[in-house]
């Protein structure tokens, strides 16, 4: 009997997912248990595996779209059935987002016997994404409303290759111009294109591209506006001489080597010691209780594509300066192929997001809740100071702390700052 494949719950704070690729194509067999989907999260890619044995019968929400938690994303059966009553029921389906509509006017407008070369002109290249355009000539890729309809890769190769989009001929779904289009024109033929000394001209309103937000681009705006608004928060910023732990990096490198330590290492192993003697700074505010975490986890920003993620490092008070490298550079890369588990990035007890090797100065980080705390780290700049009546230099760090003054007051947050200062001027304090 033939069942909707709903999309399921990936990660503790999902509300909906993309689906990044289908790893099976309608017809194909599918093994219980077995991968037929891969989906973005709201932090990493995860597989989807069916529950079932079956055939793959139908595919509704195509690579590139979003489905809601609990939306008919395909259909699952025996060869052969007939799903037209599943296909009614999925109709029905009542969900307002744009994921829900659009993938079942692409699939209803594909013949039944229609296959592609490849799997990625089948999923990927049915993304929704569009061009709006002004007033122009309707060609065989728009649509009776006026937009062109490309995909999401097509656009983009299209663009960098200064490709002219009006005398492209889409071949896709609805006559969507997917990549093999474009890359028909890279060939040597199927439209025009031009160098950048061409002339042209323009009519109308710019030309735009919508695609569909990340479900993590939605779950980062949706915790910062959470932070920002309810969590009254203040600032503390402190400069610290960094030229010891400079010397400290070196002399664990020389024992180490090939291996490396990161300055960004030493600030973590020291955060996390300095909140050992300051729990209020690591705890975290729950309505009519505070709670105290007995270790350090901290959390650490890895820039990726889509915004923002940070890994944990467990226990990191309990760990060496080498261990600590070790993981974030393990953890970093794996957030970089969004394959962390939900595990690997939930949980912080104390947050760090460094810019410094950036050439960024001095910022401000949004706070992670429910976290009391997190610690923006700046560029460490060589900078005159004034040093037993002489002008010497140094290198200066800035460092900002962003504090939920419902856990962390402003002394307490000022004395952990003091005592972190402490530790990276005078590494041996950390012996004490």
């Amino acid at each position: 009997m033939a069942n909707k494949i709903l999309m399921p719950k990936l990660s503790p704070t999902m509300e909906e997912g993309q689906i990044s690729s289908w790893v099976k194509e309608e017809g194909d067999a599918i093994e219980a248990n077995e991968t037929i989907a891969e989906v973005d999260t709201d932090k990493a890619t995860m597989e989807m595996t069916s529950l079932e044995p079956g055939t793959l019968l139908k595919i509704i929400v195509p690579a590139g779209e979003n489905a809601k938690l609990g939306q008919s994303i395909g259909i699952l059966g025996e060869k052969g059935e007939d799903i037209s009553a599943l296909l009614k029921e999925i109709e029905g389906e009542s969900f307002s987002d744009e994921a829900s509509s659009e993938p079942k006017e692409v699939e209803n407008a594909k013949p039944a016997n229609q296959s592609e070369s490849k799997a990625e002109d089948t999923q990927q290249e049915k993304s929704s994404a569009s061009l709006t355009k002004g007033q122009q000539p309707k060609t065989a890729s728009q649509s009776s409303n006026g937009r062109l309809l490309i995909s999401p890769i097509a656009a983009k190769m299209a663009s960098e290759n200064n490709i002219n989009l009006q005398s492209v001929a889409g071949s896709g779904p609805n006559g969507r111009i997917i990549k093999r289009d474009i890359e028909k024109v890279l060939a040597g033929g199927g439209a025009q294109t031009g160098s950048f000394m061409q002339t042209v001209e323009v009519f109308g309103a710019s030309a735009y591209r919508d695609e569909n937000t990340s479900p993590m681009r939605r779950i980062i705006a949706q915790r910062l506006a959470e932070s920002i608004g309810p969590i009254p928060t203040f600032y503390l910023t402190v400069d610290i001489e960094m030229d010891n732990a400079l010397g400290l990096r070196a002399a664990v490198n020389n024992q180490i080597a090939p291996d490396k330590i990161s300055v960004n290492d030493i600030i973590v192993k020291f955060a996390a010691m300095s909140l050992m003697k300051h729990p209020f700074v690591n705890a975290s505010y729950q309505d009519s209780k505070i709670r105290f975490y007995e270790d350090a986890d901290i959390g650490v920003a890895v820039a990726i594509d889509e915004g923002l993620i940070t890994p944990i490092v467990r226990g990191a008070n309990k760990k060496g300066f080498a261990q600590i490298s070790n993981e974030i550079k393990e953890l970093a890369g794996r957030a970089r192929g969004k394959k962390l588990q939900p595990e690997e990035y939930t949980g912080a007890t104390f947050s760090i997001s460094n810019l410094g090797m950036l050439g960024i100065k001095e910022f401000t980080a949004i706070i992670n809740p429910p976290e009391a705390a997190i610690l923006a780290v700046g560029h460490a700049t060589l900078t005159p100071v004034v040093r037993d009546g002489q002008v010497t230099t140094r290198n200066i760090m800035s460092v900002t702390m962003s504090c939920d003054h419902r856990v962390v007051d402003g002394a307490t947050g000022a004395e952990f700052l003091q005592t972190f200062k402490a530790m990276l001027e005078n590494p041996a304090i950390m012996l004490i």
